[in-house]
């Protein structure tokens, strides 16, 4: 039972998955990685979305990056888009995640930031978890070096 599931639009993302699958790791956080595009496989990503126990989605993708949008358009679990540097510098992804529709939430990382995507993961799972807030601040006082 995965407490956060990571969609990646396209096999080519898988580098950038690595990351953030790598931080939740580190936390010991039960975690499901899919791929699954939001243009060639709908049906797949809705299966994915419904079936999922997940308490926080991670959405990767880049070009026109519709996919954290569809997921938060199917589910009401918080959606953290990470857009990825496919053309144009991962600006055109960037601001199709950034910029939703009014209703259709999804906070967004930097490019290619699924490092970030995976901390803000479990900072919200932290809010209801006390064990993992502990961890998570033991993180954050080893960053101070």
């Amino acid at each position: 039972m995965e407490r956060i599931l990571i969609i990646s639009g396209s096999k080519s993302d898988e580098g950038i998955v690595k990351k953030a699958e790598d931080v939740l790791k580190s936390f010991d956080i039960p975690y499901r990685s899919e791929v699954a595009s939001a243009h060639r496989n709908p049906e797949k990503v809705e299966k994915i979305v419904r079936e999922s126990t997940a308490e926080v989605f991670i959405a990767v993708a880049g070009l026109s990056a519709a996919l954290p949008g569809v997921v938060a358009s199917k589910t009401v679990v918080p959606v953290i888009g990470v857009p990825v540097d496919s053309a144009l510098g991962g600006l055109d992804a960037l601001l199709s995640i950034s910029q939703m529709p009014p209703n259709v939430p999804v906070a967004c990382v930097g490019i290619n930031n699924s490092k970030n995507a995976a901390l803000l993961a479990v900072e919200i799972l932290a809010l209801k978890d006390g064990e993992l807030s502990k961890r998570l601040h033991k993180f954050k006082e080893n960053l101070k070096g």
